[in-house]
């Protein structure tokens, strides 16, 4: 076997394991960015728990088959590059690939796969707008907390008005 071939099927290996162990990933394209704001980008994504990497398509699209995502094969085409998300918060992730996006429009997202599910470029742009994984937790815990306090304030009235009759 080539050593060309076996460097390959080390990219492929690779690519699977950072698919397999992520929750998420993003495929972006980025034709026009400059190196100096992929380094900004990159390290925003790092400081959120995701990888921000640049493969061959060609590996990119073995590596998915091999893991049986199915229809990556489209979005991967061009200057392309993939975000691994390694944390549950994959709404942090989605929402720096879209306000860097707004701010530089080189960057254009595609689309991905959740949970080995391919998901549409409006898919990401809806997780970006969904508050974070702890002020999500945060708003329910708020609302099983507002349960009892609100019985509470309601025996108390009731009390109350019993009281006064």
């Amino acid at each position: 076997m080539s050593t060309v071939r076996s460097e390959k099927e080390a990219v492929v290996a690779e690519v699977r394991g950072k698919i397999e162990s992520a929750s998420a990933v993003i495929i972006t394209e980025y034709r026009g960015l400059t190196v100096p704001a992929l380094a900004d980008l990159r390290t925003k994504l790092r400081g959120v728990g995701a990888e921000y990497r640049v493969y061959k398509n060609t590996l990119a699209r073995f590596a998915a088959r091999e893991i049986g995502i199915e229809g990556l094969d489209d979005l991967l085409v061009g200057p392309t590059a993939i975000t691994f998300i390694s944390g549950d918060d994959v709404a942090a992730v989605a929402k720096i690939l879209k306000d860097y996006s707004k701010t530089n429009p080189s960057l254009v997202i595609r689309g991905g796969a959740v949970a080995n599910k391919v998901v549409t470029a409006k898919y990401v742009e809806v997780l970006a707008d969904l508050p974070s994984r702890e002020a999500m937790l945060s708003q329910f815990a708020g609302l099983l907390l507002a349960l009892p306090r609100n019985m509470a304030y309601g025996l108390k009235a009731l009390i109350d008005q019993k009281e006064a009759a």
